[in-house]
């Protein structure tokens, strides 16, 4: 309602989308088509799993439990809770630490250690983006819906995640050992 002179105007009521864009499935679907390619699970299916990889089992048992790389004496050590882990280096608790936080219990582990810097990139990259985008299409709601909208997307990426498998124990080898004969 604004005032001009002696008369008073009632504004228009804000559009729907302006108010409230739509209901949070419709959110997280969004948020989903915008990461595109970028959407974690997608990143772990095209790329991770269509290379030779080992499972590995990640020691996540609460929720929100906090995840921390840390620089000890023996090396690098992924902290997920109260459990501690030894990582070979820190490409690979980068890898395992954005898994970790999603809350995935098991995941696929590239076998070539060269590839591992370069996914862990895409993966970071991928979920501080997820979060941003949170942000900005949140736009000026309370802290409760992005929280659950927040909830919602991890909840999703994991789901894919686990639904897509760890991969094998030991990674497939080459097994032709033939050889010529003069």
């Amino acid at each position: 309602m604004t005032k001009t002179g002696d008369a008073i105007v009632l504004s228009a009521a804000p559009k729907q989308s302006e108010a409230h864009p739509a209901s949070l499935a419709q959110v997280v679907e969004e948020v989903k088509a915008r990461l595109g390619e970028l959407w974690l699970p997608h990143i772990y299916c095209d790329r991770i799993l269509t290379i030779r990889t080992r499972s590995h089992q990640l020691h996540v048992t609460a929720k929100k439990a906090d995840v921390e790389i840390q620089h000890t004496l023996l090396g690098v050590e992924l902290k997920i809770g109260q459990h501690r882990m030894s990582c070979p280096d820190l490409a690979t608790a980068r890898y395992l630490a954005v898994f970790a936080r999603a809350g995935c219990t098991d995941v696929a582990v590239p076998y070539d250690i060269s590839r591992i810097s370069r996914l862990a990139d895409e993966l970071e990259s991928s979920w501080h983006r997820m979060l941003l985008l949170i942000e900005h299409v949140a736009g000026r709601r309370e802290q409760a819906f992005r929280s659950r909208l927040r909830n919602l997307l991890i909840a999703d990426a994991r789901g894919e995640i686990m639904q897509a498998g760890a991969g094998t124990i030991i990674p497939q080898f080459n097994q032709n050992t033939k050889q010529r004969r003069a």
